[in-house]
């Protein structure tokens, strides 16, 4: 029987109740890993943590808000516990969006949008490295193609997204002598609630994002499992020499435009 592709690892997922992180935190407890779940959905979490117990995975849930230092600290120590100090993959899932023209923003709204799509990957990543640098370990973030090609009515979300891949590239660049890589995926559209309210939202203010248009520039639209599987190749040892890196899962969207 082949080996399980994160066998024997403990993996952590900010964001994992639901959607893509959900899917990941499904995903890579089948390919043998034990998952903490990290969310504020505490409902979510704490069934999808069962769930993945009840089919024969290991899984818990641990509350916390990403851009709090305080909750994050806090779920890093109780995850130590119950992974007694060793944690070998983070995956820097949790995000946001705010879609409205650029003028409409506010300092509150840039404020949230970058304590949950970068802050958090700050916070998160600097609680779980020292248990890394004793043993080495991979990071994956979700980053957009939206970090390199602007969309209207969301300044604010790719230009944290554009953060996340600077993130990547210089975390990579600093750990990579203590066997840590750090990558990221960078999804098109996806058919999650985030995925669909960014759309509603979009198509509200007439950007061409009808299911038509999605078939044009991206073929269809991409399921939360796809860009978990990605994410799951990153985090496991078949990437062994991919450090630094941006995959994208978009369908050749962008090689098309």
């Amino acid at each position: 029987m082949p080996k399980l592709r994160l066998e024997g690892k403990n993996a952590v997922i900010s964001g994992g109740a639901a959607g893509v992180g959900g899917a990941a935190s499904k995903i890579f407890a089948e390919e043998g890993a034990t998952v903490a779940i990290v969310d504020i959905q505490e409902d979510a979490g704490l069934s999808l943590a069962r769930s993945i117990c009840d089919s024969g995975g290991n899984a818990k849930f641990f509350r916390a808000d990403v851009s709090s230092s305080a909750e994050v600290g806090k779920a890093i120590d109780d995850i130590n516990q119950f992974f007694n100090d060793r944690i070998d993959t983070l995956y820097n899932h949790a995000g946001t969006v705010v879609i409205k023209p650029f003028l409409e923003t506010t300092e509150q709204e840039w404020d949230w949008m970058m304590a949950v799509n970068v802050k958090s990957m700050f916070l998160m990543t600097k609680a779980i490295l020292p248990s890394m640098l004793e043993h080495g370990g991979t990071i994956v973030n979700t980053s957009s193609i939206s970090a390199v090609a602007g969309t209207p009515m969301e300044v604010l979300y790719c230009t944290s997204k554009g953060a996340c891949h600077m993130f990547t590239r210089a975390i990579a660049t600093e750990y990579r002598d203590n066997n840590i890589r750090c990558n990221a995926v960078c999804p098109g559209f996806i058919r999650t609630d985030h995925g669909n309210r960014e759309l509603k939202e979009l198509r509200d203010y007439d950007i061409e994002v009808t299911e038509e248009d999605i078939c044009r520039i991206q073929g269809r639209i991409c399921e939360p499992e796809e860009v978990a599987k990605a994410a799951l190749f990153l985090a496991s040892d078949e990437s062994s020499f991919v450090n630094g890196e941006t995959l994208f899962v978009d369908n050749g969207m962008l090689v098309r435009t």
